[in-house]
């Protein structure tokens, strides 16, 4: 079995004791074997097992966004980031982190935008500017950046309610950012923007519907137990992983007129066929995919740009999972330009 957790040399004695806490609780609730295994907690025996952990409330204080991380989750990323990128960026490259949300406002957002520039640190791939503020996806600023990392922005995170001319601005300059040539990546809430609330849920911006590759309709709620299926064993963007593996995360599902294999090219996705009846009865039968095909990654090209979209993330303890991180780590890279791979759609 794959060693999932490093544990370094502790910098300081407090902060050792703070991951070897964490590790434990991570250790739980994260990736748990490279195969199906038949001693699987179900969510109920999980509680059954544990205390309640104290609630993660909403990322936001009177009204603002939350910037920072937690330090027992930002300690834990870090020692778990990857340590090499997948390849050499063919020039310095620079990511600009949105992190602004419109609708419900991840506790992870402010992990997920450190994860993001540690990581870009640690290895080399690229350097990090990190905004919660939407009126920055502009024109001018844009061509200063080679990629952007949406960073769990949920329904319409660019919209200026007051400003529509703004808005349609804002839309512009992502759309021509990412067909002209550079790179756009999004985790978890990525997918859970642009579209109608309510049980049977439609887009509201088709550009971006389809270049994201879906938008969200139903979620198991965390720690929701999976299998993870490589869809793309041979893609160097899941090399990391070493067949099937499980995780707990919250289980985005998309529409099924918005998330096609027609329309990305499918890297992982829910091993639909491991779940349980009593887990598979929980999406609503309204809404519930013909198909049984739950994509969790994926990659597209839009124009001359890239698009890579990681639908785990709500947990913080997913940002101190390596593999996973490795994903993330390759999928940037490849929306960047510097990491070569099939992107062609999985079904003609």
């Amino acid at each position: 079995m794959k060693q999932l957790f490093r544990v370094p040399s502790p910098r300081r004695k407090e902060l050792f004791i703070l991951r070897s806490i964490s590790a434990g609780l991570f250790a739980l609730c994260c990736l748990s074997a490279t195969a199906q295994r038949a001693d699987v907690l179900s969510t109920t025996e999980l509680k059954e097992h544990t205390l309640p952990s104290p609630p993660r409330k909403q990322s936001i204080q009177d009204g603002v966004q939350i910037q920072k991380p937690q330090l027992e989750d930002y300690v834990a990323m870090l020692d778990n980031l990857p340590t090499k990128a997948y390849a050499q960026p063919k020039k310095p490259r620079k990511v600009l982190v949105l992190a602004h949300a419109a609708g419900f406002i991840h506790s992870s957002i402010p992990l997920a935008a450190e994860t993001v520039k540690a990581m870009g640190e640690k290895t080399g791939a690229w350097s990090t500017t990190i905004t919660f503020d939407p009126a920055q996806i502009t024109a001018e600023n844009l061509a200063g950046y080679d990629a952007i990392f949406l960073d769990n922005t949920t329904l319409g995170f660019l919209d200026d309610p007051k400003d529509p001319v703004a808005t349609e601005a804002r839309k512009k300059a992502l759309l021509d950012f990412v067909r002209g040539g550079k790179g756009l990546a999004g985790i978890h809430a990525a997918g859970d923007s642009y579209h109608t609330t309510g049980p049977a849920p439609t887009g509201t911006w088709s550009d971006f519907n389809v270049m994201v590759g879906g938008y969200f309709k139903f979620h198991w709620v965390y720690p929701q137990p999976i299998t993870v299926k490589i869809d793309d064993p041979k893609s160097p963007l899941t090399k990391m992983f070493h067949g099937e593996f499980q995780v707990h995360d919250e289980i985005y599902t998309f529409a099924q007129d918005s998330f096609s294999r027609k329309r990305v090219h499918v890297l992982t996705s829910v091993d639909y066929a491991k779940m349980s009846d009593a887990d598979k009865a929980k999406e609503p039968a309204a809404t519930k995919r013909t198909d049984g095909d739950y994509g969790l990654s994926w990659i597209r090209h839009e124009g001359k740009g890239r698009i890579f979209y990681e639908a785990l993330g709500h947990s913080e303890h997913i940002y101190a999972t390596t593999p996973i991180m490795e994903h993330l780590l390759a999928g940037m890279q490849y929306a960047l330009g510097d990491l070569p791979a099939d992107d062609r759609p999985s079904m003609k």
